[in-house]
């Protein structure tokens, strides 16, 4: 019986891990308000990215704000590999990274770890 049980636990375990980082989980989507001749956004660094995917326009100067409040040690830095970013995010600090908006497409950026991911558009 004892070996049931701990077989079952085992199985919801691994199920939860399976979807808490492979399963479909809402993702909310802003587009930058354009303030005169720059765009801000900010996103709370917090278990993860909240908006996770942002749009941008091209050619106006961009701004992201990110403030993190969550502890880990994984959210300590956001990487924007395309655009040569890895930036540290001190607890409880803005810290603002500035994104060039010459060129459109779709970008990704990460924590350090690469665990947590977010998505820039751009057109």
């Amino acid at each position: 019986m004892l070996k049931l049980t701990v077989l079952i636990v085992g199985l919801l375990i691994i199920g939860f891990i399976l979807w808490w980082f492979f399963g479909p989980h809402h993702a909310t989507t802003v587009t930058a308000a354009t303030h005169g001749q720059t765009q801000n956004i900010d996103i709370e660094v917090n278990g993860g990215y909240s908006p996770e995917n942002i749009v941008l326009k091209q050619g106006i100067p961009a701004t992201l704000s990110f403030v993190r409040q969550d502890a880990s040690s994984c959210l300590d830095h956001v990487v924007f590999a395309d655009f040569g970013i890895n930036q540290e995010l001190p607890r409880h600090q803005k810290e603002v990274i500035h994104i060039d908006t010459s060129k459109p497409g779709n970008f990704q950026w990460a924590c350090g770890m690469d665990m947590f991911h977010g998505n820039l558009t751009i057109k």
